[in-house]
């Protein structure tokens, strides 16, 4: 837990609490003080202090967190075990004492903390909760039932291209777009975009927020993706991702994680045919008839990005990114093959040369 920044600072991640369950964390950790976080979508946190009373005082903060969450946007789904009792001995059974299991129709130690009315031996402590931890586990709904009620959506970043693009009612996913428009708006002019890798982290950040589809208040409160007005939250001018090279990088990671290339990988292979044509002409039909066959959203994706990158070369008297330049960057992302060749030198060269073939001829192939 970290104290609070200053007004309008924005936190590093987020944890969906609604309808989350708090427990003890002994029966996880061999540290003492720890709690134990499980939330709907199956997601697993352990917090630990060397003081007792802090832990108790996250317990409890985090406790009325859930509730006023469970009052202001509840779910028809939620785990048991952060009702509203203290949390209790939280030191008590902490050394591991292996003994045998006993049958789970004995009393249970409240996962909410409430204080066992006698005191119980430190192994069978441990066994109780287990037991109850995996009843907890065995219940927890399935992923396709949370999907259903629209508790778990698919990623943007590593979701199947087709997919994406019929969840969000285009053909050129939205992020696409976003990445883009920074880039025409404030990007152009910038030495070596595109070549030029941004900070890690940041581009980490990015993709998080993006996949969570988290707004933040003021106040610095989440807003949930089940709550109106929420469209168009990403605004990739704010200050925060000042950075162009981000934006860049939060796009070739997009493309790169894609399961399936942009460029179907069936297709490869024609592609390569068609670039070693000694006919201009010819080459340039092969090509122009392979895009033409790609699926729509591949088709209208690669035709969004290559139109951008063509914006690029009018600038590259002050960004010297030529064609040649950006073939190299995205020629090895555009036209990946679905498994790795057992002769990599042979990929390397054609991809490049296909991405500038396709810029220096963009007009001739998307007429």
């Amino acid at each position: 837990m970290s104290e609070k920044g200053p007004a309008g600072s924005r936190p590093e991640s987020s944890v969906d609490l609604r309808g989350a369950a708090l427990a003890h964390g002994r029966h996880l950790s061999s540290r003492r003080n720890v709690l134990h976080i499980r939330t709907v979508p199956g997601h697993e946190f352990l917090l630990q202090s060397d003081q007792e009373a802090e832990l108790r005082a996250w317990h409890r903060a985090l406790r009325t967190v859930i509730e006023r969450l469970d009052r202001e946007n509840p779910l028809e789904l939620r785990l048991s075990g952060s009702g509203p009792a203290e949390l209790g001995e939280l030191s008590a059974g902490e050394e591991e004492e292996e003994e045998e299991e006993e049958p789970v129709s004995r009393p249970l130690l409240r996962l909410g903390g409430l204080r066992s009315s006698s005191r119980s031996p430190e192994g069978a402590d441990q066994n109780r909760v287990r037991n109850k931890l995996k009843r907890l586990i065995a219940k927890r709904p399935p992923l396709q039932s949370l999907q259903e009620r629209g508790l778990l959506r698919d990623q943007v970043f590593g979701c199947q291209l087709e997919s994406l693009c019929h969840r969000e009612g285009d053909t050129v996913p939205n992020f696409v777009r976003l990445c883009i428009a920074a880039v025409d708006k404030r990007g152009l002019d910038v030495d070596g975009i595109y070549r030029v890798s941004g900070n890690l982290a940041v581009v980490q950040k990015l993709r998080f927020l993006v996949d969570r589809e988290r707004a933040i208040t003021s106040d610095g409160r989440y807003m949930f993706p089940e709550q109106p007005g929420q469209e168009g939250r990403l605004d990739l001018d704010s200050a925060e991702w000042d950075d162009i090279h981000v934006v860049t990088g939060a796009l070739k990671l997009f493309l790169r994680e894609l399961p399936q290339p942009l460029v179907p990988p069936l297709l490869l292979p024609n592609f390569r045919a068609a670039l070693a044509l000694s006919e201009s002409e010819q080459r340039l039909s092969q090509i122009q008839e392979l895009v033409g066959s790609m699926p729509k959203p591949n088709h209208d994706t690669l035709r969004f990005l290559l139109e951008h990158l063509c914006r690029v070369i009018a600038h590259s008297d002050k960004n010297r990114m030529t064609p040649h330049n950006l073939g190299i960057v995205f020629g090895p992302t555009l036209f990946r093959p679905e498994q790795e060749t057992s002769d990599p030198a042979a990929h390397a060269l054609y991809p490049g040369q296909l991405v500038q073939l396709m810029l220096m001829d963009f007009s001739s192939l998307f007429s």
